[in-house]
């Protein structure tokens, strides 16, 4: 049935519970491989250069995301190990999450797209701007669990 689960994270609760959610799923199906994919907000160097004021061994904003989006990315894989996931791989990512997210499960040809249904942004942010869940419920290709 899910031959490729992947699943959207970024830290928060609900993309740890979606995590949980892929992981249950995969033990039923242990054919099944987890692609757990963390995206962050690509910023130009004009951006970066927007500070009024820099410690000299500042790192531009996307060195330091991206590190953050491996640390993150390796903290699932961790805890999708220790619940007995056998099957996993993860992804870093740049750009404008939904898109990224929706591009990247097309691109690996994912069965199922697994996402918690608010990420870091609070209620208000979601409403008025449109979650990340939403926008990759809408427009992706194959199902999309929201957890």
């Amino acid at each position: 049935m899910f031959k490729r689960i992947l699943v959207a994270v970024d830290g928060s609760k609900t993309s740890l519970g979606a995590l949980d959610k892929a992981i249950n799923l995969q033990k039923l199906l242990p054919e099944a491989e987890i692609y757990i994919l963390c995206v962050y907000k690509h910023h130009s160097l004009f951006e970066a250069s927007l500070s009024i004021g820099r410690p000299s061994d500042m790192d531009i904003p996307d060195k330091v995301l991206s590190e953050y989006a491996k640390e993150v990315v390796n903290h699932a894989k961790e805890l999708a190990k220790e619940q007995g996931a056998t099957r996993v791989r993860g992804f870093v990512k740049a750009g404008r999450p939904s898109k990224v997210i929706v591009k990247f499960a097309k691109d690996k040809e994912a069965d199922l797209l697994v996402v918690g249904t608010r990420g870091t942004h609070s209620d208000k942010d979601g409403m008025f701007l449109g979650s990340v869940s939403h926008r990759v419920a809408a427009h992706a290709k194959c199902p999309v669990l929201v957890v």
